[in-house]
């Protein structure tokens, strides 16, 4: 666990991507890790969340075919993401099931609506709400900035 209760996961990443504070969305397992005896290592993770790196275990660089650079032991946590929806849902920790956003791909807020490592479906807790972040619906809906966070 973390100082704010969050519970950490070891698994392993790139060796130039292992630096505390970096976020990436796992994708999953792929053909290369086939017969690799850390697999169950790297592969714990709920594929298509974001995680942030929290801690890393720099003793032994491990041999990776994905990696070329090698792979280090790190812990990570769920990431808060930044997203919009609808004014009427935003209550500070309530949670919320993530429905897919707008479509419009060509609107300026579409990454906000649509944000990387949000499952749809899934059920989140509103971690925060931003009162002076101003979206600008093209479809004319009433949204808020929010951060949820995983539960």
């Amino acid at each position: 666990m973390t100082e704010k209760g969050e519970r950490t996961k070891i698994t392993l990443v790139g060796k130039t991507l292992a630096r505390e504070g970096v976020e990436f969305v796992y994708r999953g397992e792929v053909r290369e890790c086939e017969g690799c005896r850390l697999r169950k290592v790297c592969h714990n993770l709920r594929p298509h969340r974001r995680y942030r790196i929290v801690g890393i275990r720099t003793t032994t660089l491990h041999t990776c075919h994905v990696h070329m650079d090698g792979a280090y032991t790190v812990e990570v946590v769920e990431s808060e993401i930044p997203t919009a929806v609808p004014a009427e849902r935003a209550i500070l920790n309530s949670t919320v099931t993530y429905e897919a956003g707008c479509t419009q791909s060509d609107c300026a807020n579409f990454d906000l609506c649509n944000p990387e490592g949000i499952v749809s479906g899934d059920g989140y807790r509103i971690a925060s709400i931003d009162d002076e972040a101003v979206i600008a619906c093209e479809l004319g809906k009433r949204m808020k900035q929010v951060l949820l966070s995983p539960y």
